[in-house]
């Protein structure tokens, strides 16, 4: 609680002091203070207008300001600029000043050179400066963030890539080293990857946005102690109508993304441009029945990964392919006894 009550303007009006303006100039905004503003206020109010001309009709403040109704004005911007002259100029309880912002050559040559050396640092190091839709991330973070973005993306890709029904809520759970980064980028980069699957306009920046207009709930969870076999990990949980899936990834010494575990499943996985994703019951000979439909297709397979619950329980395969697969393998594949699911994913 900062103290602040949010009120309408006819309100503002009646109750307000000091009443000072920081809104841009619109068509809503032009004149929002006139004679019929200015008559519903207290009187001995006192106006501040440092934020765009045309806010205010200038002859109604001056004769508001006669009455008495207003008893003192300060403003630097002004109908008609530059203001060399003003109706309001010279009045004793008024205070104008130049309105300069940027306006110097000095200040805009500062500002050109401030953002340039902004882009620059993002374009060589990926630091982010003074951003208002993302993050801001040092020079010495960039480095360090980089493989673990890189890693909430594809976490947030391998879910949304599995999800069929609409997304209720998301956990994101960061254990060990990772809660020391700028979380808050990491959970951008997995909103991102979870709902482009679903979206394919959707960036870092719009990805929160999205998922706020959609009324996705949103929960991150810091625990500086892992619970787990690795020192740091994300987890990342996404609630639909009708399941809950999560899965779990970290980074490796060779400095790459691995999944490490998926619907509580241990199991090491790289993700690859074509993957194919398996659930099935754990039976014997369904390992070769699989091999044999993929064969028989002419899907070569570069890696096969593989993780239990449980014997004779749920058991999960992720497969690296060489190529895209084809609808009639995949059909192929979910025909296969003891199969669940059987999607194709691309990352």
């Amino acid at each position: 609680d900062i103290g602040v009550e949010k009120v309408e303007l006819d309100d503002l009006l009646k109750r307000a002091d000091f009443i000072t303006l920081h809104t841009p100039l619109t068509d809503k905004t032009r004149n929002i203070l006139d004679a019929g503003a200015f008559a519903k206020m207290k009187d001995g109010v006192r106006i501040i207008n440092c934020a765009r001309g045309g806010l205010i009709v200038e002859a109604d403040l001056k004769a508001a300001l006669e009455s008495g109704k207003v008893a003192g004005a300060a403003l630097d911007v002004f109908e008609e600029e530059p203001a060399k002259e003003n109706a309001l100029f010279g009045m004793a309880n008024v205070i104008c000043t130049p309105h300069l912002g940027a306006s110097t050559s000095e200040a805009q040559e500062n500002v050109a050179l401030q953002v340039a050396d902004q882009m620059a640092d993002y374009l060589l190091t990926g630091a982010v400066t003074n951003s208002i839709n993302v993050p801001s991330i040092t020079a010495e973070e960039a480095p360090k963030l980089a493989p673990y973005v890189t890693l909430a993306d594809q976490l947030g890709s391998f879910a949304g890539q599995l999800t069929e029904t609409g997304i209720e809520e998301v956990i994101i759970e960061y254990e060990g080293e990772v809660t020391e980064l700028n979380t808050k980028a990491l959970t951008n980069a997995a909103l991102c990857g979870l709902l482009k699957p679903l979206l394919s306009d959707v960036n870092m920046v719009s990805a929160p946005v999205i998922a706020k207009q959609r009324d996705i709930e949103i929960t991150e969870v810091k625990r500086e102690e892992p619970r787990g076999a690795f020192e740091t990990y994300i987890r990342l949980t996404v609630k639909t109508e009708r399941q809950e899936r999560s899965v779990a990834g970290t980074i490796f010494s060779d400095g790459k993304p691995r999944l490490i575990q998926v619907k509580g499943i241990n199991m090491e996985a790289e993700l690859s441009p074509h993957m194919l994703y398996v659930t099935n019951e754990d039976k014997p000979g369904f390992i070769g029945a699989l091999g044999t439909v993929l064969g028989n297709s002419g899907a070569n397979i570069a890696n096969f990964r593989l993780g239990r619950d449980e014997q004779g329980g749920d058991a999960i395969a992720l497969i690296d392919l060489d190529q895209d697969l084809s609808e009639d393998c995949l059909k192929a594949v979910e025909a296969i006894p003891h199969v669940k699911q059987a999607k194709a994913l691309a990352f």
